[in-house]
């Protein structure tokens, strides 16, 4: 058991979060949506008065990664940005439908958006390192969360998970901001696994990344969806193809009228698939390079 597991399952039952089991079953093609990491079912969001996503519906697996495609401007960031409750924090956001984590609803006036947070990590466009040493960075929410265990062993195990200790194992109390790109990329990875969520977000978390940097961030996803559910969105259809279990396809609706845009969910499913033998010809167009 990890060393903040007590602490883990004390905030559960204080927060009203369910009890998410450390090693949960692999999941089969025929199981039904209890074995969701999220159910997510009829989710609009609005910023003021304006739709900017419509009813989209889908289930999240564990143990996979999910992919989130589509043109610009159709609601990816808005979407994953709805799993931890980050759209919170725009005001004027308004989130309706249900998204259900393990059964709760995230949205419900009983739970901490906090606690979801610590839950759910989120990984950025661009790396955000605190302006902090390597070693403070993943020590950061753990500390702030009340961390009662062996902190040093906590971050090696972060770093490592992150596939980033033999690189900084010797630098972890020089600032993060002088660490390259990909690296930065990485430690923000490794501070979003040290408060031991069960999901982890990426926001097109390579796009600001060399090749060399994305393939490094890409093999990291392949071991860490080992442990995490992950999603992430992407502009770049080669590497949903390459990482993902199960792709969904976001198109953006307009109304003539009045021109105004928004998000819809096309269709959702395996990855091969979406990209071989798509039900929609919009997604057809899409992954054939016809328009994006």
């Amino acid at each position: 058991m990890n060393p903040s597991s007590t602490s883990s399952t004390r905030e559960r039952e204080e927060t009203g979060l369910p009890m998410v089991p450390e090693a949960a079953e692999p999941v089969e093609e025929h199981k039904t949506s209890t074995s969701a990491v999220f159910t997510i079912r009829d989710l609009s969001v609005y910023y003021g008065g304006n739709i900017a996503l419509k009813d989209v519906s889908l289930d999240i697996r564990p143990r996979e990664i999910t992919a989130i495609i589509g043109p610009s401007g159709c609601g990816k960031s808005t979407f994953i940005r709805c799993l931890n409750r980050m759209n919170d924090l725009i005001p004027g956001a308004t989130v309706t439908g249900e998204v259900l984590y393990h059964g709760q609803n995230i949205y419900a006036p009983d739970v901490d958006p906090v606690a979801v947070r610590r839950r759910i990590g989120m990984v950025f466009q661009r790396p955000n390192p605190f302006p902090k040493s390597v070693y403070d960075n993943i020590a950061f929410g753990p500390r702030i969360n009340g961390f009662k265990g062996n902190l040093d062993e906590l971050v090696e195990n972060s770093l490592r998970a992150a596939a980033l200790w033999e690189e900084v194992k010797d630098k972890l109390k020089k600032s993060a901001l002088n660490l390259s790109g990909g690296q930065q990329q990485r430690l923000c990875i490794a501070r979003a696994i040290a408060v031991e969520p069960d999901v982890i977000l990426m926001d097109e978390p390579a796009s600001a990344l060399d090749p060399i940097a994305t393939v490094r961030i890409e093999d990291l996803m392949q071991e860490l969806k080992k442990q995490y559910a992950i999603i992430i969105v992407t502009h770049n259809m080669q590497q949903a193809a390459r990482v993902s279990e199960r792709t969904a396809f976001l198109y953006t609706e307009v109304d003539e009228e009045t021109s105004n845009r928004w998000g819809i969910l096309v269709e959702h499913g395996e990855t091969g698939l979406i990209f071989t033998r798509p039900k929609d010809k919009r997604t057809e167009d899409y992954v054939s390079g016809r328009f994006g």
